[in-house]
């Protein structure tokens, strides 16, 4: 039993170590937010780049589009509704940029595969794709027909595979890109089923891809994470304690993450709470688990007599 003892110590010890090294890292990242705060980071230039945005139509791909391009950067504009996604093609041309706009259902794979196959042959290679597009079906889970269940988690989740696929190895080439996922402060707590889940996997998704890149050494292609509280675009009718946030604002501050090469950004700061809060929980959890599964070993062993141990003993192991 000593020598088990020492073993489940030693694991101990590792995850505790681990998780003042968590705690250390993030204190250094709100450190580092604080300082940010008051000096202004310095931008990267994106002028000639070669921006794709999804869901360009929309309140919050229309800003995103008009602020790249006042960035100089050429815009390749992707929208299921083409005579929304055209308007927005037409303000951009006015700020002097190129721009592109394509009818495309991000729904389906095949139109996103063969899509990214048109702008690659009409454009070239994209450097920045912001996967802005999303939808909410806006009905308790027992309410919701399967097909706007299936059409949320497709965009909002699944297309991110799939455009991640179609553009990111022409970035991986060049060590030069940068991946922007606009997901949501609601991935990160719960209060619509179907949009929170698919947000949940959207952050998932982009937390995963940001490490891949890092274990390959891609330190050429940037990513930044974007959680924004409900927005006011007109997708949500909650009205709580926190307001909906105006959509400019929203970009505007999203804008300033991705071109400081920021890798996450809550808007507003007070949504870093929840993500924290999930951290936390987390390894505290795994904490617990570990301490059971030792004692219970133990238990168990005892009650199977293949080990003696003292009284005194094994409540010094239990406290």
């Amino acid at each position: 039993l000593s020598m088990y003892l020492l073993n489940s110590i030693k694991l101990t010890m590792m995850v505790i170590v681990d998780l003042l090294l968590m705690l250390l890292n993030l204190t250094f990242s709100i450190l580092n937010a604080v300082i940010q705060t008051f000096l202004r980071p310095r931008l990267k230039c994106v002028d000639g780049e070669l921006c794709l945005i999804t869901g360009a139509g929309g309140a919050l791909g229309r800003l995103f589009a008009l602020e790249f391009a006042k960035e100089g950067a050429d815009l390749v504009l992707w929208d299921c509704n083409s005579d929304a996604n055209e308007h927005t093609a037409r303000l951009a041309r006015e700020l002097g940029v190129q721009v592109r706009a394509y009818t495309v259902d991000l729904s389906k794979r095949e139109s996103i595969y063969e899509a990214a196959e048109e702008v690659r042959a009409d454009v070239g290679c994209v450097s920045i794709l912001v996967n802005n597009a999303g939808v909410v079906a806006g009905r308790r889970l027992l309410d919701c027909p399967d097909e706007l269940l299936e059409r949320t988690l497709l965009v909002n989740c699944h297309a991110l595979f799939w455009m991640t696929k179609a553009f990111l190895p022409q970035m991986k080439v060049k060590n030069h890109g940068h991946m922007v996922t606009v997901a949501s402060a609601l991935g990160l707590f719960s209060t619509a089923c179907d949009y929170c889940a698919s947000k949940f996997g959207a952050v998932g998704f982009h937390e995963s891809l940001t490490h891949e890149l890092l274990a390959e050494n891609l330190s050429g292609i940037k990513t930044t994470l974007v959680c924004p509280y409900i927005v006011d675009t007109g997708m949500f009718e909650l009205r709580g304690l926190i307001p909906p946030l105006e959509p400019l604002y929203t970009v505007q501050q999203a804008m300033k993450a991705i071109l400081a090469e920021q890798r996450m950004i809550c808007i507003p700061r007070l949504m870093y709470i929840p993500f924290l809060t999930r951290a936390l929980s987390r390894l505290t959890g795994l904490l617990f688990d570990l301490r059971r599964e030792m004692i219970t070993s133990v238990l168990n062993k005892l009650h199977r007599g293949s080990v003696q141990v003292s009284l005194e003993e094994l409540q010094s192991f239990c406290i």
